[in-house]
């Protein structure tokens, strides 16, 4: 079985590898993938679009524990989310968002048994919490010897609106900038195929692409990236630090012909 893990707590450190270790001490024998080490420190937003994401990417029963915790010790709650697919193990603080449409129960991580200690660190809850919880997870552990059952509609959602169909086009806004800068929306792209259209940011308008390379170097245009979501790219450069946006930012995609 799969145990993925993704968080803030970069490289540097031991962190990550102290979770494996806490895994591993559980069920040597489950698999461990790292998702990402490198989400912005305390960035729910990002862990949130890159979870969503990469879910669909990993076979039936995969568990993700996921570690971006700005409130850690506090009494936000530690949850597991059953999914369609597989379980997600994480702080409840917004993380777990992106997928809530694939969730079909959650517990809140009361039960200590599950715990690597009674009495867990104020300051590391992937440790003492969610790494042992999801290897346990993994290994057969059901869900409901977890904790005590919520209310998936409890769970928190980040603030995030939805697209919403205009005249000509469709308004959103920036959900993520990935590591190469480019903004992506969460305005889906598949409305976009066969026709020319462009994405109005401000009073700015920029064309729709296929490519990166059907603009010149240095031009900012409308991408339909590997997620499927719309983005606003610069070929051969970074559209974040040309264009100065942030998470948020409205959007706009007008579709020009079909």
């Amino acid at each position: 079985m799969i145990v993925t893990l993704m968080t803030d707590f970069g490289l540097s450190d031991a962190y990550v590898g102290v979770m494996k270790g806490t895994i591993a001490q559980i069920n040597p024998r489950l698999q461990t993938i790292d998702l990402t080490h490198k989400i912005p420190p305390q960035d729910i937003t990002s862990a949130r679009f890159q979870l969503m994401t990469a879910y669909p990417y990993f076979p039936d029963g995969t568990v993700h524990v996921v570690v971006v915790d700005p409130s850690v010790g506090s009494s936000r709650r530690a949850i597991a989310v059953q999914l369609k697919a597989g379980f997600v193990v994480a702080p409840d603080n917004g993380l777990v968002s992106g997928i809530l449409e694939h969730a079909v129960a959650a517990v809140e991580l009361t039960n200590r048994k599950y715990w690597r200690s009674q009495t867990p660190s104020a300051t590391f809850h992937g440790r003492d919490i969610f790494a042992p919880v999801g290897a346990h997870l993994a290994s057969g552990v059901p869900l409901k010897e977890l904790g005590d059952e919520i209310d998936l509609n409890s769970i928190i959602k980040l603030p995030i609106p939805d697209a919403i169909a205009t005249e000509n086009g469709i308004q959103g806004v920036i959900q993520a900038i990935d590591h190469f800068g480019n903004l992506i929306t969460n305005i889906p792209g598949e409305r976009f195929f066969n026709c020319s259209w462009s994405v109005q940011i401000h009073q700015s308008i920029y064309a729709g692409h296929t490519t990166y390379a059907d603009a010149k170097v240095g031009e900012i245009i409308g991408l339909i990236g590997s997620h499927g979501w719309v983005e606003i790219a610069m070929n051969h450069g970074n559209a974040q630090s040309y264009l100065k946006l942030g998470i948020g930012t409205s959007i706009v995609t007008v579709i020009q012909s079909n």
